[in-house]
């Protein structure tokens, strides 16, 4: 992939990052157009809707289907705005081309399937415009090759206007993210693939509306080329992901505050890799604080149970367990030692303080 184009559309200002927003479902003709008309008024040029929607199980609202491709040629007649939706298989391709959307993007689900990648560049190689912009968002699990073989399909299908969405990774256990955002890997991609856009989708990794704000000025600090962000004219109201959607007016506000910071020349490449050592150390921090909140509960437990705090034997078990898992990722044990054992140091502390609160 080394003549890719830009994926901007006709009219779009190239020197600012490219704004993607929209309910994440059509719903219904009111809902759609009140919300791209609050968009078009924000400064939006390019209007998202789901139109098909995934879902892990049957029953759920699974998208209006074909009646909200009309809805979204009455948003471009209307305010003149580019329309997007997600496609999943052959079928979705053929009525979105036909219906004029201009941008369709293929969803992590659907990346994490080659079949169904491959056909979706084989019929958009039969349908579709080779200089149709195309964006595929990452895979569900953490695969760099799942994600670059998705472009690639569609790259050899004949469509170079390719870019990427970075919607984060599936999250096991508790998070603060609804997806987490693992920026190592989009970097990564970047560093593979200079020329290609990077779009950040802030609504699906955070999962809440009040964390897209932060991690649209993270991605932006990272040097993102863009935001996909889920608005709805009513969020309380959404049929589907009503936490992580705003409002047009919010939108607005925050793209107000957004810094766009300038591009870091010659160095590019350094300082992507110490942004992805400030992204680790995040997630380094946020390992450790759930890790404390666990010694925490463990020492409520002896406590009550009258256990005491310091066990070696265990504790011996596990340094030496960890060492030695270690050193086969290549870590040097010393250094694991010292870490292993500061960690120790500091969940025993806090054991001891949740025992002498008990006596008091």
């Amino acid at each position: 992939m080394t003549d890719l184009k830009s994926i901007l559309l006709p009219g779009i200002d190239p020197a600012a990052p490219l704004i993607i927003a929209g309910p994440c479902s059509a719903e219904t003709r009111e809902q759609v157009m009140d919300t791209a008309r609050g968009l078009c008024d924000m400064g939006v040029k390019v209007f998202r809707a789901g139109i098909w929607k995934p879902r892990t199980k049957p029953g759920c609202f699974e998208g209006v289907g074909e009646e909200g491709l009309q809805w979204l040629g009455m948003v471009k007649a209307e305010t003149g705005m580019y329309t997007a939706t997600e496609v999943a298989n052959r079928h979705h391709v053929e009525a979105a081309v036909g219906a004029g959307v201009d941008l369709l993007w293929i969803g992590a689900r659907t990346t994490a399937n080659p079949f169904a990648v491959q056909e979706i560049a084989d019929t958009l190689a039969e349908v579709g415009d080779p200089s149709m912009p195309l964006l595929v968002k990452n895979p569900v699990n953490q695969d760099i090759e799942l994600w670059i073989g998705a472009l690639q399909r569609l790259y050899n299908a004949g469509f170079h206007r390719l870019g990427a969405i970075h919607r984060g990774f599936t999250a096991q256990g508790t998070h603060l993210y609804r997806n987490m955002p693992d920026w190592h890997i989009p970097i990564e991609l970047h560093l593979r693939y200079p020329q290609l856009p990077i779009i950040c989708d802030p609504s699906h990794i955070g999962g809440r509306r009040e964390l897209v704000q932060s991690i649209s000025q993270q991605a932006l600090d990272m040097g993102f080329n863009g935001l996909m962000i889920e608005s709805h004219v009513s969020p309380e109201e959404a049929w589907s992901d009503s936490r992580q959607q705003i409002t047009p007016g919010e939108l607005g506000r925050m793209m107000e505050s957004l810094i766009v910071r300038g591009t870091s020349g010659p160095g590019d490449g350094l300082e992507l890799l110490r942004r992805q050592i400030d992204e680790i150390d995040r997630e380094l921090l946020e390992i450790l604080s759930r890790r404390m909140q666990v010694s925490h509960e463990i020492g409520r437990y002896k406590r009550e149970h009258r256990i005491p705090v310091v066990q070696s034997d265990r504790f011996n078990d596990v340094l030496r367990s960890r060492v030695a898992a270690g050193e086969e990722m290549g870590l040097n044990p010393g250094f694991l030692k010292t870490v292993l054992l500061a960690i120790h140091e500091e969940s025993v502390g806090r054991q001891i303080d949740i025992q002498e609160d008990g006596a008091r």
